[in-house]
């Protein structure tokens, strides 16, 4: 399945909401999905992503540790469903909307916590979504310098 296809499907999940582990579980989706996106781009995207696409891997995936690991049937996983980014813009524009509604439902989810570990387990995760969402930001950024013929800049 496609990269925007996928995150479309994450953002309804996610939208949805429920119980605070449904939330949560949605919430580690998102954070696989963001983790295989960046692979694939990595490998496969444009050049000037690879180094951005490498730390949106490696975000992701501190995003997905902090948060306990859910029980899903192989077939639930999202991430495994990526076959294809398709228009790698497109599929960057959503996922930066999904991880900017992922931290919004993190902090829903951290203001209700009715215990501390709970608390910073979504702190936590709201750093890794932010920070995931700067490098797909950053990686939009330079798509557009690209398209306008800019030189790279290095990123700060």
């Amino acid at each position: 399945m496609d990269a925007v296809r996928l995150i479309v499907t994450s953002g309804r999940a996610l939208a949805a909401g429920g119980q605070v582990s449904d939330i949560l579980t949605e919430v580690w989706q998102v954070q696989a999905l963001a983790q295989a996106i960046g692979s694939r781009l990595a490998v496969h995207g444009p050049p000037e992503l690879r180094g951005e696409a490498i730390g949106l891997t490696e975000l992701a995936g501190r995003g997905c540790g902090v948060l306990h690991t859910p029980r899903l049937d192989p077939r639930e996983l999202r991430a495994a469903q990526l076959t294809e980014l398709g228009d790698a813009r497109q599929a960057l524009i959503r996922l930066g909307t999904l991880l900017g509604e992922t931290g919004i439902a993190l902090v829903g989810v951290a203001s209700a916590a009715g215990d501390e570990a709970t608390y910073w387990q979504c702190m936590e995760a709201i750093d890794a979504a932010d920070e995931s969402r700067d490098r797909v930001m950053e990686m939009l950024r330079r798509l557009a310098d690209r398209d306008a013929g800019l030189p790279q800049r290095a990123a700060g």
